[in-house]
């Protein structure tokens, strides 16, 4: 009777399995007894498992984004006879969208983006307005590592503002004032005599222009004719320096209207090339990437990198599947979301997709 009960719990407890042999990938990490070989530790990573693994699959999911041809496509019945040629077909490749915060350009991520634009590897970027001054104060001052624990009140009598562990001297927002304000000015008057309509993008291409600086990813951006894109411009240290100009100088205009259909157009006619996105953070960037991509259909690829969580219903946690539901991601896509800090996972997916070779493929313009 005894045997009889056990061998029912020994079926109950070890009840048998599917074969997964074939079907998965093994869980397996790095052997250091190879010695330190960085790109088969990157590599490595799709096997490890939890978020190591979503970041192998971001870099599998972005080289196959880079390495995407319309060659790869089959000849469609309405293609024109552009689209039938084969060179013209091997020369059509994913249009790549880059969004970021503010944050990550106060941090040393600032360095990877303008590698990014210096080299033309991306085709739009969408920041906030933290991450425009941020770029262009850097080059005229520079950041400080702190601490996360330094007292507010004691950093605020010392003139010095926290970014997480990062410090910035007023001074620095001063130089930026110093340096601004005159550009504002000689908008207005371009305005005023030459009908010259600013718009967001415009100006944050005039400003990359004027910063003349190659440690800056607007100046790349500008000289490599990639549009950025900040729909929430007066949320930061710009929008106190319009602020102050409008008291100053008033009547400058920058049109909100015709940069949303400039970025919605970057998704809507890059038909017959795929789209693909890399999203670090959430907010505004990521929402503004994802909305533009609707209006196609939604996107081909999609990587977010951030540490944001679903549960609260908010977009910046939200999953690759919630943007399926809208449309703003293709129910075909490639997707992953890597939960980790992008100032960690992104760097290392850079080094093992873009600069992994992938440049000597395109024309670059340095």
């Amino acid at each position: 009777m005894e045997d009889k009960l056990m061998n029912s719990v020994h079926s109950t407890v070890f009840k048998e399995s599917d074969s997964l042999e074939g079907k998965c990938t093994t869980i397996e990490g790095y052997d250091f007894n190879q010695g330190v070989n960085y790109s088969q530790l990157l590599k490595s990573m799709l096997s490890t498992g939890f978020q190591a693994s979503n970041l192998g699959e971001a870099m599998e999911i972005v080289n196959e984004m880079l390495d995407w041809r319309l060659a790869d496509e089959a000849i469609t019945e309405d293609c024109s006879e552009e689209e039938k040629d084969p060179a013209y077909r091997e020369s059509v490749r994913c249009k790549v969208f880059l969004g970021f915060t503010s944050n990550l350009i106060s941090s040393g991520v600032r360095d990877t983006v303008r590698y990014l634009t210096q080299h033309r590897m991306v085709d739009v970027i969408v920041t906030t307005t933290g991450g425009i001054e941020e770029d262009l104060i850097k080059c005229l001052a520079p950041t400080y590592k702190g601490d996360f624990y330094l007292p507010g009140a004691r950093l605020r009598s010392r003139g010095l503002n926290r970014i997480g562990n990062l410090l910035v001297p007023n001074d620095n927002y001063c130089k930026f004032e110093d340096w601004i304000i005159p550009i504002f000015d000689q908008m207005l008057k371009e305005q005023l005599e030459e009908n010259e309509l600013w718009t967001p993008s415009k100006l944050i291409a005039r400003l990359g222009r004027e910063i003349n600086n190659e440690s800056s990813y607007l100046y790349w951006a500008h000289k490599n004719k990639i549009p950025v894109f900040c729909p929430g411009l007066t949320d930061g240290s710009l929008g106190d320096m319009l602020y102050f100009h409008s008291f100053r100088s008033p009547g400058l205009i920058i049109d909100v209207v015709q940069d949303i259909r400039a970025m919605n157009s970057e998704a809507v006619h890059a038909s017959p090339r795929k789209t693909g996105m890399i999203i670090l953070g959430g907010g505004l960037p990521k929402h503004h990437i994802c909305n533009a991509n609707m209006m196609r259909n939604g996107a081909d690829y999609a990587v977010y990198i951030n540490t944001a969580q679903e549960f609260d219903g908010s977009d910046s946690g939200a999953r690759p599947d919630e943007a399926i539901s809208w449309g703003k991601i293709r129910g075909s896509a490639k997707t992953v979301k890597v939960h980790c800090d992008a100032t960690i996972a992104f760097p290392l997916l850079v080094a093992e997709t873009f600069a992994s070779g992938w440049k000597k493929s395109v024309n670059i313009k340095a």
